[in-house]
């Protein structure tokens, strides 16, 4: 029963390796001869579920019809110049090779011998098998490493038919144990059939094998190893054991359980283990096919609620295998913060170290491995930076993010020390592939986004025509109603018609009021010299005034400063009145105004003990136009407006918030 399993194993191994087989795209004569000597080894490996009674004879006969087109193979390799059949067979030593196989044939189906002459026959086919894999290893020359699959392979196997051929003829009968276990030596021995295919370039077979099922059966075979040590103490120890074997056994059998599942679900360990299976049996360390699919999948699987930027940032993670990371924009030599997975915003020291990599990336398009940058700086010519303070940083790789030849941000990544990798030239090929497809991606949505936004405008822009047509007829009935006054003030029905026209005005005027939310046009300003205490105090106390709480100014230092004072102060207005909005009347909106020498800035601080936001809502609502959480009340583009203002300028805005504790607007204005 046992023998059974071997031989329906063996049959199944080189079932899969010639379908493989037939699935290479490349042609010529070795895949042929291939396909003809895989298929020969099926067969041979089915011949105790074809027939019946296995007598000598017959097992004799699928044994020749295996070997006959291995050596038809083997004489082929004698040289690489064959591309036919026919150049094969028209040699005359081909025929010398296969004489003793077709031999094999002849003899048991048309003549009556003894068992022994056939043991001999079968016993000096294996010994010709031995000797041309030893002339073929000789003559390989540089290509002895590509054989030498091949070689052990063919030298395995006829090896063990020479003990087993040989020691029949000595006892004039076959060893039943020897064929049992042939299904199992040849299944066993179908790992070095196929590297031998892969390595060996001039045969033209390209059959693909995926990692993960190479991964997968090392991993089985490992375990298979390792159950079959552990069985064979646990012989051991029930043999010389005594009375305690069987407790003893039991036990190890359990620990050794635990051990197997422990390590199999450690993910450091399945790494390593994918990590050496990637250098030494396939060429590339990737599979690009596969690794392209998942990198499509994953910037295609955008979760509810989840920014195109988190999105960008998880298919970098998942490219590498990495846990955490950030993505961050350089905006006027400042870090905005797009999207984080498991990481801290940076700190004042690595933000310096993060803005002298951004000066290293305006001349290189390099991407930053910590560990070499730490161990060989010389290979990071042009960047200096304080060892001291790189030290302290946590992540491993930094990868420049470019909007055509201008740096326009960054993505920082980490893991754990066990399964981090040490960038090599493929890598950094592999993902300078990967950031071309995601920036790409990245910046198609950035250009649809900046379509919608202007559609939005075009549409805000409308509607303005629309109620500039309406003000027009509301100031045509107007006038009419003052020209005709002088004429008519005296008559009643026009008194009556008055009033029906101004309450058909106000309504029309209201209805315009709803419709623009008080966002109305304002006239193009010029930049001048202005004081920004002075321009906020008047927006407090012009604008501001009838909502509570009312805003407190404090200011400690400050100079003038040249910027558009009537854009400046609608930026004012709409940020202190949302904090009086969003704050009880008890509580504060606080103004406050510094000068900063050493950086040239006007830092203005909005702050409030208001609902606050959410960090979310930061991230993917507040700057977003026309996006409002007031309904009809607003027109959701005030904050849109005041960042884009003063990033128009050279400014910064940044803002905190909590949840029910409060928000900072904090305004960085040039002051140079």
């Amino acid at each position: 029963m046992l023998a059974v399993w071997g031989y329906a194993a063996s049959a199944l191994g080189y079932a899969l390796l010639l379908l493989l087989l037939l699935t290479s795209r490349k042609s010529g004569l070795a895949k042929y001869l291939l396909i003809l000597a895989t298929a020969a080894t099926c067969v041979w490996s089915l011949s105790p579920f074809l027939i019946g009674e296995m007598t000598v004879e017959r097992l004799i006969v699928f044994d020749n019809v295996k070997q006959l087109f291995w050596l038809l193979f083997l004489a082929a390799c004698l040289k690489d110049n064959f591309t036919s059949l026919a150049g094969v067979l028209t040699r005359p030593e081909t025929w010398l090779i296969l004489a003793l196989p077709i031999t094999g044939l002849i003899i048991p189906l048309g003549f009556d011998v003894d068992d022994s002459w056939l043991f001999l026959l079968q016993t000096l086919l294996a010994l010709q098998v031995l000797v041309l894999l030893e002339i073929i290893y000789r003559q390989a020359g540089e290509n002895r490493w590509a054989f030498k699959p091949l070689i052990l392979y063919l030298g395995a196997t006829n090896l063990f038919e020479f003990v087993t051929f040989a020691n029949a003829l000595m006892v004039e009968q076959i060893d039943l144990t020897y064929i049992a276990a042939r299904g199992f030596i040849y299944t066993a021995l179908i790992p070095l059939l196929v590297l031998a295919i892969r390595r060996v370039q001039h045969w033209g077979v390209d059959i693909f094998v995926s990692r993960e099922v190479v991964l997968h059966s090392s991993l089985l075979l490992v375990a298979g190893c390792y159950l079959f040590v552990m069985s064979l103490i646990g012989y051991v120890v029930k043999y010389y054991g005594g009375e305690w074997s069987t407790t003893i056994q039991i036990t190890l059998i359990f620990l050794s359980l635990a051990l197997l599942a422990t390590v199999f679900l450690s993910a450091s360990f399945r790494t390593k283990v994918k990590v050496f299976i990637t250098k030494h049996f396939f060429a590339n360390q990737f599979d690009y096919r596969h690794e392209w699919v998942k990198l499509t999948q994953s910037l295609e699987s955008n979760q509810p609620g989840q920014t195109v930027y988190q999105t960008v940032l998880n298919a970098f993670l998942q490219a590498m295998d990495y846990q955490s990371g950030l993505f961050i924009k350089r905006v006027d030599n400042k870090v905005e913060y797009l999207a984080d997975q498991e990481a801290e915003p940076l700190c004042e020291e690595q933000q310096v170290v993060v803005q002298q990599f951004f000066d290293f990336f305006e001349q290189k398009n390099w991407i930053i491995d910590m560990a070499e940058l730490r161990t060989k700086p010389y290979v990071y010519e042009g960047l200096k930076v304080n060892h001291a303070i790189l030290n302290k940083i946590a992540f491993q790789l930094v990868i420049p993010i470019y909007r055509g030849d201008t740096l326009w941000g960054a993505v920082l990544m980490s893991n754990t020390n066990d399964t981090s990798r040490s960038l090599n030239w493929e890598l950094r090929d592999y993902l300078t592939a990967v950031t071309a497809q995601i920036t790409n991606f990245l910046f198609h949505h950035e250009a649809a986004k900046e379509v919608a936004e202007n559609a939005q405008f075009a549409a805000f822009t409308r509607m303005s025509a629309f109620v500039l047509h309406d003000l027009k007829n509301v100031l045509a009935q107007i006038d009419l109603i003052l020209c005709n006054a002088e004429q008519h003030k005296d008559n009643p029905e026009f008194i009556d018609d008055t009033f029906e026209t101004l309450h058909h005005t106000k309504a029309r005027m209201d209805k315009m009021l709803r419709q623009l939310s008080e966002k109305n046009a304002e006239p193009t300003s010029q930049q001048r010299l202005c004081r920004v205490s002075a321009c906020i105090e008047k927006v407090i106390e012009q604008r501001c005034a009838t909502q509570l709480p009312r805003a407190e100014l404090t200011v400690n230092s400050e100079i003038d400063v040249v910027l558009d004072n009537d854009k400046f102060a609608n930026v004012m207005y709409h940020l202190i009145s949302n904090a009086q909005q969003a704050t009880a009347d008890d509580g504060f909106v606080r103004v406050e105004v510094s000068h900063e020498p050493q950086s040239e800035q006007i830092v203005v601080t909005i702050s409030d003990n208001g609902s606050g936001m959410s960090k979310a809502f930061i991230q993917q609502r507040l700057f977003t136009p026309f996006d409002t959480t007031k309904g009809n009340a607003g027109m959701g583009i005030g904050a849109y407006d005041a960042k884009a203002f003063l990033e128009k300028i050279g400014g910064f805005l940044y803002v905190q918030s909590e949840e029910n504790v409060g928000t900072v607007f904090t305004l960085n204005i040039p002051a140079n």
